[in-house]
């Protein structure tokens, strides 16, 4: 079941919507927010609570990337698959972060810090090879500046 803070989110959500069905992205994202990922049962409660049904939700849920369908590590590593990251390193950052983290692309750490998840298109083509972490986006990219920011982001935990 929804919790409390989650329904009032969304209902903050629904004060400003023409729809219920115009909040479901902003629904996924508060659950996620709350929760870590989205199951499931919770795609079930806010097809509920939106009068929608699953598979409606289901359908935004799964064609956005950054809503996750299974559980993720604590940081998530957005890493660029596009031409041109490709053309600018993209492989060997790609091989640096499964070395360095000891996991593939798709898998989380052992210790749920991270998790790797490749996408088509970070939208920076000419900073590239580009990742986010965390919502931050890291331009440029070589093996230097992944091990900085796995290293700043293991000091805070």
């Amino acid at each position: 079941m929804l919790s409390e803070q989650e329904r009032n989110k969304i209902d903050e959500e629904l004060r400003h919507a023409r729809s219920p069905r115009t909040v479901t992205i902003e629904a996924l994202r508060i659950v996620q927010q709350e929760r870590g990922w989205v199951s499931d049962e919770a795609v079930k409660e806010i097809a509920e609570y939106l009068e929608m049904t699953a598979d409606e939700v289901d359908s935004v849920a799964t064609f956005y990337n950054m809503i996750f369908r299974k559980p993720v590590g604590k940081h998530v590593i957005f890493l660029c698959e596009s031409i041109s990251c490709w053309v600018m390193g993209h492989d060997n950052i790609r091989a640096h972060l499964e070395t360095v983290l000891g996991i593939k692309a798709g898998e989380t750490t052992p210790d749920g810090m991270f998790t790797i998840l490749p996408v088509d298109c970070l939208g920076a083509c000419d900073r590239a090879p580009t990742m986010i972490i965390d919502e931050k986006l890291y331009e440029k990219v070589d093996e230097a500046k992944v091990d900085a920011a796995l290293d700043e982001l293991r000091r805070k935990g």
